[in-house]
């Protein structure tokens, strides 16, 4: 197979380009035109190319972007890699790709939490938050549950945005996880109100913590 060049991924990311697209998701802070649906089936055509995918990250495209994330090796990235990628990724959807399909991957991914829950960058302390709802869902041994949910209940009520919005997942899967943390953390919630009157489509399960972990709970039940 012929080499894929940057230039023609750039061309052909460039012919999808859908203003409609653009429109949607630039109001939630992506300045991209592609149907993901679109370019995952260009990923799906490239597969792995760690060499291509660092290059594509170095055009600081969005669209190319998560195009890198989508055939990069996630064990290719040394910690200082995927640091250093985390604080470029100024657009939501670029820095949830690289924590949800690279980072949680990579051998680095418990040190990384560990400093990122401490840097003073909101974003980049949302992206430790993330690491560690998914350790308080798949390997919660030694993670101090009480300690974090004391965290969130000093810092989430004024937290930025990212960062509350990653708090709050945090307090809802200890709650949904954690039977013996359960009722402290619907407490929390209430008296919090975070995303209380959040807009949540018909259907959709609203991300107020108290209302997600009940719902997430009774369906547990229900199976």
């Amino acid at each position: 197979m012929a080499e894929t060049t940057v230039a023609e991924v750039m061309a052909e990311l460039a012919g999808l380009e859908d203003p409609k697209a653009r429109a949607v998701n630039e109001r939630h802070g992506d300045d991209h035109g592609v149907n993901l649906g679109r370019l995952r089936a260009v990923a799906k055509r490239l597969k792995t190319q760690q060499e291509l995918a660092g290059r594509l990250w170095e055009t600081g495209d969005t669209a190319a972007r998560l195009l890198a994330l989508l055939i990069c090796r996630p064990k290719a990235f040394t910690r200082d890699d995927l640091d250093a990628m985390l604080r470029e990724a100024r657009t939501p959807k670029v820095h949830d790709w690289l924590v949800n399909y690279v980072v949680k991957k990579s051998p680095h991914a418990e040190e990384l939490r560990l400093s990122w829950l401490a840097d003073p960058d909101p974003v980049v302390a949302s992206a430790g938050w993330a690491l560690t709802t998914e350790r308080v869902a798949k390997k919660p041994g030694g993670l101090d549950l009480p300690g974090l949910l004391d965290v969130i209940e000093a810092e989430m009520k004024d937290a930025p945005e990212r960062l509350q919005w990653a708090m709050n997942h945090c307090l809802a899967q200890i709650g949904i996880d954690h039977p013996g943390h359960r009722a402290r953390a619907i407490e929390i919630g209430e008296r919090l109100e975070v995303l209380k009157d959040y807009p949540t489509p018909p259907n959709c399960t609203s991300p107020f913590a108290p209302t997600w972990i009940n719902e997430m709970v009774r369906r547990q039940h229900a199976e």
